[in-house]
This record gives C-alpha cells, structure tokens and sequence, in this order.
C-alpha cells in the first residue's frame, strides 16, 4: 500500500496526491511510512507564500501567476489556507471554487486547507503537503493564507519568496499592518490597482518600507498589478524569479531551507507529543484530576503541566 501512494505521488497522480494529503489531515498513521519515503524526492520547488488583507484580491492573482507559469511550462501546486468552521472542522471554502479553471489541468493541484483552531494562518499539516507536492514534481508551489493578523508571520518559516499583498482603498489598512508583516515581504504587490488612491497607497507603503527595511543590498520591489486584467503579472514573476536568484546569489537559499526544516521538526515534535498526552487514557484522567484540584487552588497549573510532562518523558 505504501508503495502504491509513493509511486503514485512520484508519478504526479492527482489522486495519488490528494488521498496522502487527506490521510495527513486526517492525522492517519499509515501516512508517515509514505511521508518518510518521499522526503528524499523533495527540495527542488520554489515554494512562494502568498498573505495580505482580506479583500485584495489573493486568489485572482493566485489564479493568474498559475496561468502565467503554466505558459511558461511550469507544474504547480496551490495550497489554499481557509477558514475553519469550528462545527464541522471542514474548510468553509472547498477545493478549487475560486480557481475553477486550474482545475482540469493535470499540472495543477489545488488544495485548500482547513486551519482547524490553529492562531496562525498556517494549518499543521502544510508541511507535509509542500513536501508531497515537492516530491510529486510541481515545479512552483503557492501557499495562500487566511489574512494578514500578526500570525501570518509564520509565512516565512515555510517560503522561500512571501509576497504582501495590498489594494488601494482600504482605509487605514497599510498602518494597521504590523511591523512584523512588513518586515517578512520579499515582494510587495498592489493589486487592483485601477483604483483610486493607488499613488497614495505605494508612497504610504514606501514610507513604511523604510522604516521597517534591514539594510540589505537588495531594496524591497514594490509591483502593481490588476490581476483580473493579467496587468503587472509579467512584472511580478520577474521580481520572483530575481528574488530566487538573489537568495542562491547569496547562499540565502539553503539557510531558508533549514529554517523551514527547523520549524518543521518543532512542529512534528509538538504534533507528537500533543497527541502522546492526549490520547492517552490514563492521562486524561490525570488531566481531569489536576483540574480539579487547581480550581480547588491545590495544585497551579504550572506545576500541575510539570507533573504530567514529567509522567510523559518517563
């Protein structure tokens, strides 16, 4: 069986590749054999994290880089994080609804994901779907998140270029935006820009810009874009492809890599360890015990996580 879904997933199969993935979803154990085997096959794909606020316009451009790189010969995946319905734990916006026209391409895997009560904007099990469409041969692999709160910071960990997306009109939408997102774009894009108050909107971002930017040799691009017109695509794709060259210029491309595996391991390590305690029995009568006892102000509940990590560790 193990076999059948590496193979599968190695020849591009699409099923092959959306049954792993829901297997890993759905936390299954018959899922780590295959995700163990293919970790050899993967590193090659340019991984892009695509945030930015809500409204702007993400799927469209999403939608047309898609287009634009199949021109170009490229295999992709597309990895959209949607919002949870905290009943169901389904995601509220199915596969390929906002990208209906990819969906017949058998180049293209598009796959939303649930955040599943997750803070940030990433769900637990997009590691190991970048992996498997790495391994699956997609040349270039896009992850869309939620939004754009402080927690889409996590971007970074995972992308090797992360684009901000932004769209003139939006109020105060550009002082909102938290330090800490400002300062993990590698791309800057203002999208709908047919708009009024796109002049203000790039010179507000410049502003910040500089008062956010590391001095490097490279200064952040900003591009504008009308996605649904394919306007400023072209455009955008060459400052991808200049950021990938910058990063192996400057042997930035590798500690990328690392730092995602860094941050996957910790993840998988928590994962397991989540899973450790809470699906042991016994220990969710212990659990329930030392509740009761810090409502009753016996035990605080720093010593009492102490006490039942220590059982774990033992």
């Amino acid at each position: 069986m193990t076999n059948n879904f590496v193979n599968g997933v190695l020849k591009g199969d699409p099923l092959s590749i959306a049954r792993v993935i829901t297997m890993i979803e759905n936390n299954h154990e018959k899922a780590i054999p295959i995700i163990k085997t293919l970790h050899r096959h993967t590193g090659k794909a340019h991984i892009i994290g695509i945030t930015g606020v809500m409204g702007s316009g993400k799927s469209s451009l999403i939608y047309e880089l898609a287009k634009k790189y199949r021109e170009k010969n490229k295999k992709i995946g597309i990895i959209a994080i949607d919002p949870t319905s905290p009943f169901s734990g389904g995601a509220l916006l199915g596969d390929r609804i906002r990208m209906m026209n990819l969906a017949d391409d058998e180049n293209v895997f598009i796959r939303s994901m649930g955040t599943r009560g997750m803070l940030g904007g990433l769900t637990s099990a997009v590691y190991d779907t970048i992996n498997i469409l790495d391994a699956a041969g997609k040349d270039i692999i896009m992850v869309e998140t939620v939004g754009v709160g402080q927690a889409e910071v996590d971007i970074v960990k995972i992308a090797d270029t992360t684009l901000v997306v932004l769209v003139p009109g939006l109020g105060d939408s550009i002082q909102t935006i938290k330090a800490g997102i400002m300062e993990i774009g590698d791309i800057f894009v203002v999208n709908k820009a047919d708009r009024p108050g796109v002049e203000q909107t790039i010179a507000e971002l410049k502003t910040m810009l500089d008062l956010t930017r590391i001095v490097t040799e490279r200064e952040t691009p900003i591009i504008t874009t009308i996605a649904r017109e394919r306007k400023g695509i072209d455009e955008l794709i060459n400052e991808i492809e200049k950021h990938k060259k910058y990063l192996k210029k400057n042997n930035m491309f590798e500690e990328k890599r690392r730092k995602r595996y860094e941050t996957e391991l910790v993840e998988i390590i928590k994962r397991k360890l989540t899973s450790l305690i809470f699906d042991e029995t016994n220990l969710k009568e212990k659990i329930q015990s030392l509740t009761d006892q810090i409502l009753k102000k016996e035990i605080d509940p720093h010593t009492a996580a102490e006490e039942i990590l220590t059982r774990v560790i033992k």
